[in-house]
């Protein structure tokens, strides 16, 4: 029997969700976000965030860590609005975490970091580095990530490769050597009071992810992106093994929606009852501040 099946009511914690209306789908996705459809078959559809909260509650999810977007100067798409983020984390405050994206290669990419802590109350950061076009590694964004350092909130990196233009002439011309984590260490190393969390499990160099997880403390991952039945099987070892307290549950809702992610997990997630419970919630209400 599953962990889920024994809760009383919704526990379980996504640490990474998307919106799953015109803004991010379409808005903020444009034809890269077409391209990632088309790879796998399917066609791009919106909804509500009440319909989003009922289908969550249905499989024992309580919280959703609900993620900005901001790839305008590399993409030319317009962004999810960091104050759209607040006003749908406002509507939904027992359900959403609402966490900030900023553009690093925009002139003010700092103060709207300050602002998005400070002013909106926004609980973290996302960043998305093949979409955005840039090194975190880069001093350049030293100043960026000192100022989030200093704000005291967690930050998401993306990791691995990305189905964002797939298929497309040249990918859009989006740069998969982004998503390498070996460039998240660089930061990790420089910013040790900052949490990081390595979203997705970040093929083709999860060795590489799960080095950094072993060795930095502030670094985590967690398994959205995937269905469990195809991630790397040293991912899924090390997850049940020395990692159980740095791996979290993620969805990259809608992409992946949370019924066939579980049923997933069921198949190849043999771990026990504590250790389920690490990844599907208490990884996160830590790391969250939950």
């Amino acid at each position: 029997m599953s962990v889920r099946d024994m809760l009383d009511e919704p526990r379980i914690v996504d640490t990474h969700a998307h919106q799953p209306t015109a803004e991010f789908l379409e808005d903020a996705g444009g034809e890269m976000m077409r391209d990632a459809a088309r790879k796998f078959g399917t066609e791009i559809e919106t909804w509500e965030y009440e319909t989003m909260r009922e289908e969550y509650h249905e499989q024992g999810i309580a919280r959703a860590v609900l993620l900005g977007w901001d790839a305008e100067t590399n993409t030319g798409n317009p962004p999810v609005p960091n104050d759209y983020v607040a006003e749908v984390r406002d509507e939904f405050p027992d359900f959403f975490v609402g966490f900030g994206s900023v553009d690093p290669l925009k002139d003010d990419c700092v103060e709207e970091a300050v602002r998005c802590v400070e002013d909106l109350g926004l609980s973290g950061f996302k960043f998305q580095q093949i979409a955005q076009g840039f090194d975190p590694s880069d001093e350049a964004h030293r100043d960026l990530f000192d100022t989030i350092e200093d704000l005291g909130v967690p930050v998401v990196f993306h990791g691995g490769n990305s189905t964002l233009g797939a298929g497309a002439p040249g990918g859009r011309g989006l740069k998969i050597k982004y998503g390498n984590p070996m460039l998240v260490d660089d930061v990790a190393a420089e910013h040790p009071e900052m949490p990081i969390l390595i979203a997705h499990p970040a093929f083709p160099w999860e060795r590489e992810q799960l080095a950094i997880c072993q060795q930095k403390g502030n670094v985590y991952m967690d398994l959205s992106g995937w269905l469990p039945k195809y991630v790397d099987e040293q991912v899924v070892h090390y997850a049940k093994t020395v990692l159980q307290d740095k791996v979290m549950f993620g969805t990259d809702y809608p992409m992946i929606r949370p019924e066939r992610w579980f049923e997933s997990f069921d198949e190849v997630f043999d771990a026990s009852d504590a250790v389920q419970r690490k990844i599907l919630w208490e990884n996160a209400e830590s790391f969250l501040g939950l």
